[in-house]
């Protein structure tokens, strides 16, 4: 799947609070590795997590190998909004 780093990042942002918790938690990894995947740089308390950026517009392309997190952020997101109503 290909997606623009800024929507990425959009999607990161629309997460309630304490969103990356719920995501490592449901899907039993580290929180960092989470962060990561949206786009942080700290490796050393998360694993690389097999997306690919190449630079274009919109802060550039990333090629996303597994889409596990982001369906689950999605899944979160949906929910919160659904409760809020």
């Amino acid at each position: 799947m290909n997606i623009t780093f800024d929507e990425l990042r959009k999607i990161k942002h629309q997460l309630p609070t304490g969103g990356v918790h719920m995501i490592a938690e449901k899907l039993n990894i580290d929180e960092q590795t989470v962060r990561n995947y949206f786009g942080a740089k700290k490796f050393e308390n998360g694993e690389l997590v097999g997306n690919h950026i190449q630079p274009g517009p919109d802060g550039g392309i990333v090629q996303i190998e597994d889409e596990t997190i982001l369906k689950a952020a999605k899944e979160i997101i949906a929910e919160n909004k659904a409760n809020s109503n």
